[in-house]
């Protein structure tokens, strides 16, 4: 009997490259391309070396100065063949179709920038026909600009010449390129993904009418805090939720109880930093459901080195969608995986961030929030019951100023009958 062999796919290698510049400084550096690290792990990939280089502003031509280049193609020359063959180099910047072209050609290897590795993983985590068309739409517009180095045969001519002379017989005439040939069918491709955007956009509008007297509450935050695990938890459904960048990418909507008062609990795409504005504007229908809530809950992963940071991408976020202005409470989640570093005792100098212990950092500008803010670890189930009748006290709030009329399950009543 033969045995079976169980192959496994190997993942593709990767370097990714960073710049320091006067707006940027080492330490924000390394922690962005922390965040392209995680971003390259979840789309499959394996980083084996990272490049920096000090520069004032990214080269227009090549984005790191041409020495650098040179000194990672000698990298990736000196791998080729080997087990650790490199397949790709990640760019923590947007690039320019210039950019590219010319990185490309000194590189021979897959370029890719910040950007076309998140629309690959929103590709990948797309599920519902809304998500998949939202994707096909943002990848349609960050590729028609950088149409031109995608194909070798760009500047064919698709019918005659023009002046008679040359081209193919029967196909004379004013004809188009390729280039512009490829361009108008995509432009088309748009413009029908546009109209089905509005067509689903009429749907969830609809849907939304239809919902009764209920207080909507939707989850917000940097993506992979725990909002997907805290939906698991109150809403006691099976939403994806995973260690990785971007699990959830579809809105969903789930009916929780809290003693006697229902309301709507939504889970939302995650933000990030550096996230192109043709790409919010691409998934702007999804966060229907934030503009429209009536209470945001802001989660937060108070583990995260730089969740203060990540707490200003959101608010900011929030702010374009107008949303900046709504009923807010913060929720700190994974406070079992928060560590801090020790200060030596003989160490006079003034205590940062990261020398605080939990409680101290409680005691910081969170203090202000009082009762808007929340400590919590999802996972681990701690303070969840104090999380619940602080949500219940305001959603409590809001149900009955928006529907006067009572709209409980049932009435409830303290000790003296009242």
């Amino acid at each position: 009997m033969k045995e079976f062999v169980i192959s496994t796919t190997k993942k593709e290698t990767a370097i990714l490259v960073g710049l320091i510049t006067s707006t940027q400084n080492e330490r924000k550096t390394n922690e962005y391309l922390d965040e392209l690290d995680f971003l390259a792990n979840t789309a499959g990939a394996v980083v084996v070396k990272r490049f920096t280089q000090r520069i004032d502003r990214p080269h227009p031509v090549t984005y790191v100065g041409s020495g650098k280049l040179v000194e990672i193609g000698a990298y990736i020359e000196e791998r080729k063949d080997s087990d650790e063959e490199i397949g790709m180099v990640i760019f923590d910047d947007e690039l320019s179709a210039k950019q590219l072209r010319n990185i490309e050609k000194e590189l021979k290897v897959k370029i890719l920038d910040r950007t076309s590795l998140i629309l690959d993983i929103f590709a990948m985590r797309a599920q519902t026909a809304h998500a998949k068309v939202q994707v096909e739409l943002a990848q349609y517009k960050y590729m028609l600009p950088r149409l031109q180095r995608l194909w070798t045969h760009l500047e064919r001519q698709g019918g005659g010449s023009g002046s008679g002379k040359g081209g193919s017989v029967g196909l004379r005439g004013p004809g188009e390129t390729q280039l512009e040939m490829d361009r108008r069918i995509i432009l088309g491709r748009m413009s029908l993904l546009k109209e089905q955007l509005q067509q689903i956009d009429r749907q969830k509008a609809t849907q939304r009418k239809n919902r009764g007297r209920l207080i909507r509450v939707a989850l917000v935050g940097y993506t992979n805090v725990g909002k997907s695990t805290l939906m698991n938890l109150l809403a006691k459904s099976e939403v994806f939720a995973e260690n990785k960048l971007f699990a959830t990418l579809d809105t969903t909507v789930r009916k929780v109880i809290i003693e006697n008062l229902p309301f709507l609990l939504s889970d939302t795409v995650g933000f990030i930093r550096k996230l192109p504005t043709d790409l919010v504007e691409s998934f702007k229908s999804t966060l229907d459901e934030v503009r429209e809530a009536d209470l945001l809950l802001h989660v937060v992963d108070i583990s995260h080195p730089d969740f203060e940071e990540q707490i200003e991408v959101v608010n900011k976020t929030l702010a374009d969608l107008n949303c900046g202005d709504k009923p807010m409470m913060v929720i700190f989640n994974k406070v079992d995986a928060y560590k801090n570093v020790p200060k030596d005792e003989d160490d006079l100098t003034p205590k940062t961030r990261e020398n605080l212990t939990l409680d101290e950092l409680k005691s910081t500008w969170m203090a202000k929030l009082e009762e808007n803010c929340l400590f919590i670890s999802a996972r681990e189930r701690t303070n969840i019951d104090n999380l619940k009748d602080v949500i219940y006290k305001r959603v409590c709030e809001l149900h009955v100023q928006k529907y006067p009329y009572n709209d409980f399950l049932y009435q409830t009543y303290d000790e003296e009958g009242n």
